[in-house]
């Protein structure tokens, strides 16, 4: 049998809440258990009229007569509110005794109040790419509740440590919603971010006293994800489906290799945001969905001409837009198909293409990487470098122009460009130029 929890009320003034008056607000302080909640009383007296040792104020000033019952029937009510909470067996602190007392109880005190609110306060500023995330993440909390704790709701002060752990612990070990996609570490991780995110309104809002999840880390994997090497690009550049979605499909891949704009950005292009840039040539000009940032990318012509075949397109015709894009599921599965028919083994989505842009069509070819990070539409530099892979191509390319300013003779590289003819005179004033700004950074 419980232990029935400790309960106590008392008053107190607050000096450091003076007004401009002089005068000194009333506050009442709820225990339960040893954990406290404060609450104004919206009364205001001198603080020579208080007495520290009966928490009243002195009988000799007029002001007791009013204001001492006032506290006796505060206490008794306070009282009341916390023996309803005993009576029927309810889970009980002294944050949800204040919040009925005063009437300001709400189902933003449970888990799934909190959720609530979230869904329908805050889902609507993010993305909808990023929005649709949280259903997820609310399922297996569902699920957690359900299966784990053998209940339908939790109160927001009983989740602590143990028990955000105890959710990772569930995750790692419940079935998938989708049985095709096992949750990895950093799916995991994603999931408590978002629970993180939902709970951090409860903080934010003084739902509860304290936030649990100060003492947890988020443990990402770094994670490399795939990309198409310029051999694998050009093999699925030259596919030709017989299927029309796939033929759009394999577009949309394919421009974003050679634009480096994510799915919901390739699918929201306009006419309007193809501008004339600084060079007299066309540019893509938006504004990315994930940072708001904006984002100018010079079109190759890889790119224009992909673009140019769905001018008169009749969905792009009537719709506005600039391709007539397949929802993000249906073009994921296009590209694994079409990766099948390219014959390449990799775990191809369509952000793949966003790597491949990073990494083989930019970073690869010598664009440096505040350049990639511009063109990304990154805040953080550090970020790029999650996209970008410095390959043993590349490392290749740089020690053997590394060797020809050493005077170490001539790397592979330039004796493959010796031997074609590329290398000469005219270009060799480039290649100096490249190297000549080298410089040792401490």
């Amino acid at each position: 049998m419980k232990n029935k929890k400790s309960f106590g009320i008392h008053f107190m003034i607050k000096p450091s809440k003076r007004r401009s008056d002089g005068k000194v607000p009333i506050y009442g302080r709820i225990s339960v258990d040893g954990r406290r909640s404060e609450f104004s009383l919206n009364q205001f007296i001198s603080e020579e009229e208080w007495c520290s040792r009966s928490r009243r104020i002195i009988r000799q000033y007029p002001v007791a007569k009013t204001l001492n019952p006032l506290l006796d029937k505060v206490a008794t009510e306070v009282r009341e509110t916390f023996d309803g909470f005993e009576r029927k067996k309810e889970y009980v602190s002294p944050q949800l005794v204040k919040k009925r007392y005063l009437g300001l109880e709400e189902d933003v005190s449970t888990l799934k109040g909190v959720i609530k609110y979230h869904r329908e306060e805050e889902l609507s500023k993010l993305s909808s790419g990023t929005a649709k995330n949280y259903n997820a993440t609310e399922v297996y909390l569902d699920n957690f509740l359900r299966e784990k704790l053998k209940t339908d709701d939790i109160h927001l002060a009983q989740i602590n440590y143990a028990l955000i752990v105890q959710f990772e612990n569930y995750l790692r070990t419940c079935k998938p919603l989708r049985s095709w996609q096992p949750l990895s570490n950093n799916g995991i991780m994603k999931h408590m971010e978002r629970f993180q995110k939902i709970y951090g309104l409860a903080v934010k809002f003084d739902w509860v006293e304290k936030n649990p999840f100060k003492r947890y880390q988020l443990k990402f994997e770094e994670y490399d994800s795939d990309f198409l090497d310029l051999d694998e690009l050009k093999v699925f550049e030259n596919l030709m489906p017989s299927d029309p979605r796939l033929k759009v499909s394999k577009d949309l891949f394919i421009f974003s290799c050679y634009t480096g704009l994510s799915y919901v950005e390739v699918k929201q292009l306009l006419p309007k945001n193809i501008v004339i840039g600084i060079d007299g040539d066309e540019w893509i000009d938006v504004i990315r969905q994930k940072t708001k940032t904006s984002v100018k990318v010079p079109l190759l012509k890889k790119a224009k001409e992909i673009y140019s075949k769905y001018v008169e397109h009749p969905v792009t015709e009537s719709t506005g837009l600039l391709f007539p894009t397949p929802a993000n599921v249906t073009l994921n599965k296009d590209v694994k198909d079409l990766a099948a028919m390219a014959g390449i083994k990799k775990h191809l989505t369509f952000h793949v293409a966003r790597h491949t842009f990073a990494t083989t069509v930019t970073l690869l070819n010598g664009v440096p990487m505040e350049t990639v990070s511009k063109l990304l539409g990154h805040t953080k530099l550090s970020t790029t470098k999650r996209y970008s892979r410095v390959i043993e191509q590349k490392i290749s390319r740089d020690m053997d122009a590394l060797k020809m300013v050493l005077g170490e003779g001539t790397g592979k590289h330039q004796k493959d460009e010796l031997l074609s003819g590329s290398n000469t005179v005219e270009n060799e004033p480039e290649k100096v130029k490249r190297v000549s700004h080298l410089r040792i950074v401490k």
